[in-house]
């Protein structure tokens, strides 16, 4: 579920590893070999005794020079805890998997940017028996792309561009050329392009600004993903109409939807926001309902501007 840019950040490399790396490559200016194929690996680090350490994102990437472990972290402030972490993660995934693990930092502060940029050096001074040198994605280095026809040559880079500034009152202007940029990828990504992005603005105003384009638009209603809970409420509905001799309402199509967003989205749905949802009637209500459940944190976001 996507919850906070902290989730947004990193989760976004899951979604489209292809899209990341080819960031990775134009942002940092560095020699990352081209994958081949990915694989998401689990991110749990934690071994038999009781300390719990667990990554963000863990990728396998297949090279022509070699397998690469992309160990990405989402970091919103300083944490010195963190470093020693981070040293851990590298020395454990390459002790595990005999794979060269390469750390990646996404933060949408600045300040937090340089700490994380510091190398760790562990050893003595002037012989270091450990360094890690953590390449780091923020305000600092990720272009903004408020053009139209850039956004349209790399619409992951202008949606990283529009997460990795979204918590500056700057990110109002990348919103606008974004959404046209969507518009020329296929639903699938931009539906998730689009969510991502929400979850990543801070500034109500660009917050707000990004709703009301996506409304427009409606992405998560060509969403392939949306296609198929509508093709599964529509097989239900010929299996009760089979059984019982009539299909589903619109009414019934609607809440079913609804629910079947949030449960794909991982969203608890309490026994009272189902009996709410089952209860209405109003065609208007519930397609409003099932927008929301798209972007909704918590099942109760649904009622969010409506009266109890």
């Amino acid at each position: 579920m996507v919850g906070s840019s902290h989730e947004g950040l990193h989760r976004l490399s899951q979604k489209d590893p292809a899209g990341f790396t080819r960031t990775l490559q134009r942002v940092l200016r560095i020699p990352i070999p081209e994958p081949r194929e990915f694989a998401v690996l689990n991110a749990d680090l934690t071994e038999i005794e009781p300390i719990e350490r667990r990554v963000d994102t863990l990728l396998q990437a297949e090279t022509d020079e070699g397998t690469y472990l992309l160990v990405v972290e989402s970091q919103g402030k300083p944490d010195d805890d963190k470093r020693s972490s981070w040293a851990y993660y590298l020395s454990y995934l390459y002790a595990k998997y005999r794979w060269e693990p390469v750390l990646i930092v996404l933060t949408q502060s600045r300040a937090t940017a340089r700490w994380a940029a510091e190398p760790i050096r562990l050893g003595l001074p002037g012989w270091h028996s450990l360094a890690v040198r953590p390449l780091v994605l923020s305000p600092e280095n990720v272009p903004l792309i408020a053009d139209e026809e850039e956004a349209k040559r790399d619409v992951f880079l202008a949606a990283f561009s529009a997460m990795t500034h979204g918590i500056g009152r700057g990110a109002a202007a990348l919103l606008k050329p974004l959404a046209a940029a969507l518009e020329t990828t296929d639903s699938d990504s931009a539906g998730m392009l689009a969510q991502f992005v929400e979850s990543c603005l801070v500034d109500d105003q660009a917050r707000q600004i990004w709703k009301e384009l996506m409304m427009s638009v409606n992405y998560f209603f060509r969403h392939e993903v949306a296609e198929k809970v509508r093709e599964e409420g529509r097989e239900e509905g010929r299996e009760e109409g089979r059984e019982e001799g009539f299909g589903l309402g619109q009414e019934q199509e609607r809440l079913s939807m609804i629910l079947r967003i949030l449960e794909w989205r991982d969203i608890p749905v309490p026994i009272s926001v189902r009996r709410r949802v089952e209860g209405c009637t109003d065609l208007a209500q519930l397609e409003a309902w099932a927008q929301r459940a798209v972007h909704a944190t918590k099942a109760e976001d649904l009622f969010a501007d409506t009266l109890a």
